[in-house]
């Protein structure tokens, strides 16, 4: 589940180092694949320090002010993420994410993912120095858990898990604090299984055999342990609650103790949407016993019911409506994946225009000085003026790439930013029906799936519900 942390720079030890120590930790080739899981806003990777510096050296002039050693030069987040549940890639893109909307954009920053560890992680470093270069970043007080909602804000937008117990409080949930439904756990569905077995009366071995009967395996020591269906371990009773040790569920037989189930809240996901069937065949060869072959044999018949239930609601009773219909929403979900696909590029083009646009801006003065200089002059220049100079020339040689002149051909930022809003409300709104369109098509293939498994791929219609309850 992700974790999230935030660190102020300091520069006590020297703006410049401080900076170089930083970035190059963040950016080590060994720990990015040799650079590609780098990215970057306002500014370049390979000149990150250099682009943050001017900056500082910007405000410091439009400002006049100079804290010196006790200047904040840059903030350092990590975040991380559960082992298993993404790629280097894609916790870059989170990394990105979180570190746009935690800036606003206002504030250069550098993204890096490593895939040194067992689990994915991606640093983020900002500049405290905005980019208009006429204020800085203002820390406020509990920012650090303002910053990890938001970073669990993104990992529930994106299916991914989040830390139910930060440790704020005894017993505090993070998931109910900000008001999200998590899906259950193993432990959540072995309470659900032990709550609808126990029967006031039922004696103690009763008990047991009823969860084998549901497909569970029994451990009996020194601590009772059930391991559910396709269950990954043994889970101890005295692990689950007070309401749940062995003594617990003795006192719940014999009626000494009641135990009202807690009300759920609804799923968000449609009761009816139709899970895979499982082939028993197959899970018997891996060796699986009678109580998964029971358990199986109701699961199964529970989704053949859902799927006709949601094939009958969508309309689609014959086996040709069921394919148009299949295919309709796969292409509509491709259709959307390749319009973002080609929205992305195009903004990450006007978002590096604009900050070439910029930097040729602030450095034309220095760049201009430079030019009308000679010999010893400008070479003593040059030494003062590097960075300003060296990120001159990379904005001109990016307007040459695209065939700009800087002169008369640039194109207004006033342009660039309204195409920009633009394209990324198109985006924004593409990716709010992004999930419901994956939705829509893995239902359709799901219902496919369990359509072509109930009556085979010759059969053309499926029956009505109505008809079905008269036959039976």
């Amino acid at each position: 589940m992700a974790t999230t942390w935030i660190k102020a720079l300091h520069g006590s030890g020297g703006i410049a180092s401080a900076l170089d120590l930083r970035i190059d930790y963040a950016t080590n080739n060994d720990k990015t694949n040799d650079g590609e899981l780098i990215m970057a806003w306002g500014c370049e990777p390979e000149t990150a320090q250099s682009e943050f510096l001017l900056s500082k050296k910007l405000y410091e002039r439009n400002t006049g002010r100079n804290q010196g050693k006790r200047d904040v030069i840059a903030y350092h987040i990590r975040m991380s993420f559960k082992p298993g549940e993404v790629t280097a890639a894609h916790a870059l893109m989170l990394g990105k994410d979180l570190a746009f909307r935690w800036t606003k954009g206002k504030h250069q920053f550098i993204v890096a993912a490593h895939t040194n560890t067992n689990n994915p992680h991606c640093h983020i470093i900002y500049n405290s120095t905005n980019i208009d270069c006429n204020g800085k970043y203002q820390d406020f007080k509990r920012s650090a858990i303002a910053l990890r909602r938001l970073s669990d804000q993104i990992c529930l937008e994106h299916g991914l898990s989040i830390i139910e117990k930060p440790g704020l409080s005894k017993g505090y949930n993070r998931a109910e604090h900000i008001g999200e439904n998590k899906p259950p756990t193993v432990r959540d569905n072995l309470r659900d299984l032990i709550d609808n077995t126990i029967k006031i009366g039922m004696f103690h071995s009763q008990f047991i055999e009823a969860m084998q009967k549901s497909g569970c395996e029994v451990k009996q020591g020194k601590n009772l342990s059930f391991k559910l269906p396709d269950g990954k371990k043994f889970i101890r009773l005295n692990s689950l609650g007070e309401d749940y040790s062995e003594s617990a569920i003795m006192e719940r037989l014999s009626g000494r103790r009641v135990v009202t189930p807690k009300q759920k809240t609804a799923p968000i996901k449609n009761e009816n949407s139709p899970n895979l069937l499982i082939d028993i065949q197959e899970k018997m060869a891996q060796g699986k016993g009678a109580g998964y072959e029971h358990w199986a044999n109701t699961y199964n018949l529970k989704e053949s019911a859902k799927t006709l239930i949601f094939l009958e609601e969508n309309k689609a009773l014959c086996y040709d409506d069921l394919i148009e219909k299949e295919q309709a929403a796969a292409k509509r979900f491709r259709e959307m994946t390749n319009r973002i696909k080609e929205i992305e590029p195009r903004l990450k083009e006007i978002t590096e225009l604009q900050k070439q646009i910029g930097t040729y801006r602030k450095t034309r003065e220095v760049y201009k000085q430079y030019i009308t200089l000679s010999g010893k002059k400008q070479e003593r220049f040059y030494n003062e003026h590097y960075s300003e100079i060296a990120l001159h020339k990379a904005a001109k040689k990016h307007f040459d790439s695209l065939g700009y002149s800087p002169q008369n051909k640039l194109p207004k930022i006033d342009e660039l930013k309204q195409e920009y809003a633009v394209l990324l409300a198109e985006k924004n709104k593409l990716y709010s029906e992004y999930k419901q369109a994956k939705r829509d098509m893995t239902d359709w293939h799901k219902a496919k799936y369990n359509a072509d498994r109930i009556f085979g791929r010759d059969e053309k219609c499926v029956p009505k519900k109505s008809h079905y309850r008269d036959e039976r």
